[in-house]
């Protein structure tokens, strides 16, 4: 079902046919003049669980997310969702499959309260004025459906927040519009321990509900806390593809720094 400003969601239940991931990249290839940003790039998102995608800086972790989200298009390559092709050209195109992307500045407009950021150009209308009481609602029951509990009220302005709680407003406004897939690009950057542990607990919370999450992270110990696999690039090319019990937090390491380990047994390619 696609979003629409009629059509809020508390926490919805993705689901992909049978055997097929939610969503699928093959040969995804893209160019920045002479730099090979992304060489070939298979990857499957499965539903219900966390993606870690990782590696060193240069990679690709960016480019890829930003193809996903419909910012950047991809030279070469295919995508599916649902088992189905399509074809993503713009931001809006990748919403309107169920793909929200939270980046590392989160796009929060610290002048306005909760409501009003998880609503900005999605604002509901009732008799041509702002549905003020029903978006009031829907962001209540958003946050509740999270176990977010640390926010008093959804209309403080997000400029007093606290790191945590804007991450946890950008994950809220992520999934608030039938999200089947969310991408989050280093969510636990600059918070402390106590900020980490919750944004971990939420994103887990998502995948718990169906969800499909793509983590982009540089922290080991956050990837080996919430990912149930951890894909890895190197020099834009997929080193490999593993469940998380696979791997150590060194074999990532090297991984990501020479695309090859050899403490690892099996191809690590997941189909």
């Amino acid at each position: 079902m696609t979003a629409t400003a009629e059509h809020p969601a508390g926490l919805p239940r993705a689901a992909a046919p049978a055997g097929e991931p939610l969503l699928r990249l093959r040969g995804l290839t893209k160019r920045f003049g002479p730099v090979q940003a992304l060489a070939g790039v298979d990857l499957d998102i499965p539903a219900g669980q966390v993606t870690a995608l990782v590696g060193d800086n240069g990679a690709g972790k960016s480019v890829l997310i930003k193809c996903v989200a419909g910012i950047h298009a991809p030279d070469a390559g295919e995508f599916s969702w649902q088992g189905k092709p399509v074809r993503i050209r713009s931001p809006r195109e990748s919403a309107a499959l169920g793909i929200e992307t939270v980046y590392q500045d989160l796009a929060l407009c610290d002048n306005l309260d909760i409501v009003q950021n998880m609503f900005l150009g999605r604002e509901q209308l009732r008799y041509g004025r702002l549905d003020e009481d029903r978006m009031e609602s829907a962001a209540k029951e958003t946050l509740r459906s999270l176990g977010v509990t640390t926010v008093t009220s959804v209309r403080q302005p997000v400029g007093s927040l606290s790191g945590g709680q804007r991450q946890a407003v950008a994950i809220a406004k992520a999934v608030l519009w039938h999200s089947k897939l969310v991408i989050m690009d280093e969510p636990t950057a600059a918070l402390g321990i106590q900020q980490t542990e919750v944004v971990l607990g939420l994103v887990r919370r998502m995948a718990e509900r169906g969800l499909g999450v793509v983590v982009v992270s540089h922290n080991m110990n956050d990837v080996f806390d919430v990912a149930d696999r951890i894909a890895v690039l190197y020099l834009g090319r997929l080193a490999g593809v593993f469940t998380t019990r696979e791997l150590t937090k060194e074999t990532v390491v090297e991984l990501m720094t020479a695309g090859r380990s050899d403490r690892i047994r099996t191809n690590g390619v997941l189909s």
